[in-house]
């Protein structure tokens, strides 16, 4: 007797809200700040599983720092947060305007992610290597990177540290631990495990901390960084932004919908947590526990920081035809500036004084740093670097066919 079966089918996932209506954030699976059990550094990777599938939370809505995750914040870490992601979003907003005046071709704000990259950066050493993409500049303002060199590689111009040979935001800055950011995404993951693998041959001391979206945790790099970072005990720290969109795509497409990013980790025998990505505190302390395996030879780490991408993909996007316009103000993990700012006022290391002030002054160098760039050219001014440098800083010894093409062209 022969069973009769309905037709196969296949399951798209789909966003819980499209432009016109509201987004249901009941997909995230959250809980209450405080909850979340904070374990030894030496546990075993299969152990960390609830802390996968669970959400690490510090800050509730009164701005109170709850639970084990709370303890051994220095309030002056917590302030230098506070600049790093202010000067961020200030640096952001300077740079979407220099963009739409066409003095350069392309930029990527990371509104509403600033506290991401600033919290790690102020957990890790200076010289552990950081492989980032396109959206921590957070790192770089939390380790005082010269704004006029970062602006100087968005306008590709003459003192442009790059030379032109990176789209703008791609920076490279290696005194700085903040390894040249590739295009191709998830090869940060195998990078950055490689680096790791790389400083443990030499005996040296080092980490590293590599970054990837939810989007590009669909990539085949991403598999194999884990594997690799499992068998070998990497001293690595994985870090996957989800902030719920690759470029038009929903996170749900990359995986995120049955389960979580994190638990992932579990699977490969990582240590795995999950976190919100607007805590700055909960950044800064599963950072630290992170760092601290890494150093102790008790291998790598994978963390998924929930976070919400509140501006476009890039200039070129937007987002309206694809989620509601008034998406992130209905995010349930809040703002990460404003998180931050209640919290530091709460126990009187901040006022709204200090806030406006540290906003201005922050405000007042961006802008003097756009100035003294600008002077070196723009997109819009028409000043074209030499052809001569596409032939520089290729060989060690340039081939006699490229200096036949040289002097062909006369410089």
């Amino acid at each position: 007797m022969t069973t009769a079966y309905a037709p196969l089918r296949l399951h798209v996932p789909e966003p819980s809200g499209r432009p016109g209506c509201k987004t249901d954030f009941t997909y995230l699976r959250l809980n209450d700040a405080g909850l979340a059990r904070k374990p030894p550094i030496e546990i075993e990777p299969a152990e960390t599983a609830d802390l996968a599938r669970g959400l690490i939370r510090v800050l509730d809505d009164q701005g109170n720092a709850l639970g084990e995750w709370a303890s051994d914040v220095p309030v002056e870490i917590l302030r230098q947060g506070m600049r790093a992601m202010l000067k961020t979003r200030i640096f952001d907003n300077r740079m979407v305007v220099a963009q739409r005046q066409k003095k350069m071709s392309f930029y990527m704000q990371s509104l509403g992610e600033e506290a991401i990259g600033s919290a790690q950066a102020l957990a890790l050493n200076i010289d552990d290597m950081c492989f980032p993409t396109y959206r921590q500049q957070s790192i770089l303002m939390a380790r005082d990177v010269p704004l006029v060199e970062m602006i100087c590689q968005l306008l590709s111009n003459e003192r442009d540290p790059l030379k032109g040979r990176q789209l703008p935001i791609m920076y490279s800055v290696k005194e700085s631990g903040f390894f040249t950011i590739s295009g191709n995404l998830a090869t940060q993951f195998v990078q950055g495990v490689g680096w790791g693998m790389a400083s443990a041959i030499k005996g040296d001391t080092k980490i590293a901390s590599a970054w990837i979206g939810d989007g590009a945790t669909a990539e085949s790099d991403f598999h194999t960084a884990l594997t690799f970072a499992h068998v070998y005990r990497a001293p690595v720290i994985l870090n996957v932004v989800n902030n719920q969109w690759a470029i038009s795509t929903f996170q749900a497409i990359a995986g995120g919908e049955a389960t979580t990013f994190a638990g992932r980790g579990v699977g490969c025998g990582i240590a795995s947590l999950r976190v919100d990505g607007n805590d700055f505190i909960a950044v800064y302390a599963a950072s630290r526990w992170a760092a601290e395996r890494a150093r102790r030879n008790l291998g790598p780490t994978l963390i998924e920081w929930v976070t919400y991408r509140a501006g476009p993909h890039s200039t070129s996007d937007d987002p309206s035809k694809y989620r509601p316009a008034d998406d992130w103000s209905h995010f349930p993990l809040g703002d990460p500036i404003t998180r931050l700012k209640q919290h530091l006022i709460k126990i009187g290391q901040w006022s709204e004084e200090e806030h406006s002030a540290v906003s201005a002054e922050l405000e007042a160098q961006v802008i003097a740093a756009q100035k003294e760039a600008e002077q070196f050219g723009t997109l819009a001014g028409g000043q074209i670097p030499s052809a001569a440098t596409m032939f520089e800083d290729v060989y060690k010894d340039m081939p006699e066919h490229l200096k036949r093409q040289r002097q062909e062209l006369g410089i």
